[in-house]
């Protein structure tokens, strides 16, 4: 009932805007919702996508550690299986022949998750998502030259309403990957503002809230590398990642 919620959502502390400190941890975020199944449930389904980011960052060797929410350190790592939900079949013709088959099988997990629940949220952040994801796949393509259609993935689950342009030409015209990054989180974070549920008190707000975490963090990794690489350190992360992080 909506009642049960005022008080997961109320203990909680407000996000500030994007740039500022995140106010939780991933981790105690999900343990907070630990009496809330459906809530903890539409999170982990929004967290995981950072969890599989720096899973592929630390594979290709662009990170030297991991700090997964829903995946386990050994999981990120590629040192234990997968969960079953991102199982990528091996048929002929299935997800196993596209490049980003696992992105699609965690993009299809969220859909599930969300029907499932009932979560207009969910569903509707996956819709936005995936329709971002393949523009930028898209754009990406037509610039090198290559086929687009082989490599946009989810495409039934895509928002077909969802324009792009405006972030596109703001991407396309970044300076530096950490730039475009950028301009991606703002994106998604405009979004947000649209789509949060916010003061409804029901799991949608909290799953909101996660969407809005994961978010803040990721800005914050940015910032970071970007202090870094502007004081001649290394950056954890290289452009690479931050190109796959469109995903």
């Amino acid at each position: 009932m909506r009642s049960d919620r005022i008080f997961y959502v109320t203990a909680l502390s407000a996000p500030g805007e994007l740039g500022s400190t995140p106010p939780a941890d991933p981790t105690r975020l999900l343990e907070h919702l630990a009496p809330l199944p459906v809530a903890r449930e539409l999170a982990e389904a929004l967290l995981l996508f950072d969890d599989l980011l720096q899973r592929e960052a630390f594979l290709a060797g662009e990170r030297q550690a991991v700090q997964p929410t829903v995946l386990t350190v050994a999981q990120a790592r590629n040192e234990a299986s997968l969960p079953a939900y991102l199982a990528v079949p091996t048929e002929s013709g299935s997800l196993v022949s596209r490049v980003d088959g696992l992105w699609e099988a965690a993009y299809r997990h969220a859909d599930r998750v969300a029907r499932k629940h009932g979560s207009i949220f969910l569903r509707e952040w996956v819709a936005f998502e995936v329709a971002l994801r393949n523009a930028l796949a898209g754009a990406r393509a037509k610039r090198l030259g290559l086929e687009e259609a082989h490599y946009l993935v989810a495409a039934d689950l895509a928002d077909p309403r969802a324009e792009f342009t405006s972030v596109l030409g703001e991407w396309t015209a970044a300076k530096t990957p950490l730039a475009g990054l950028q301009a991606l989180i703002r994106a998604r974070w405009a979004w947000l503002d649209d789509h949060d549920a916010w003061f409804s008190f029901r799991d949608d707000e909290l799953a909101a809230y996660a969407a809005r975490l994961m978010l803040l963090q990721q800005w914050k990794r940015v910032a970071d590398d970007e202090e870094r690489r502007s004081a001649g350190t290394p950056t954890d992360e290289s452009s690479i990642s931050l190109e796959r992080a469109t995903r």
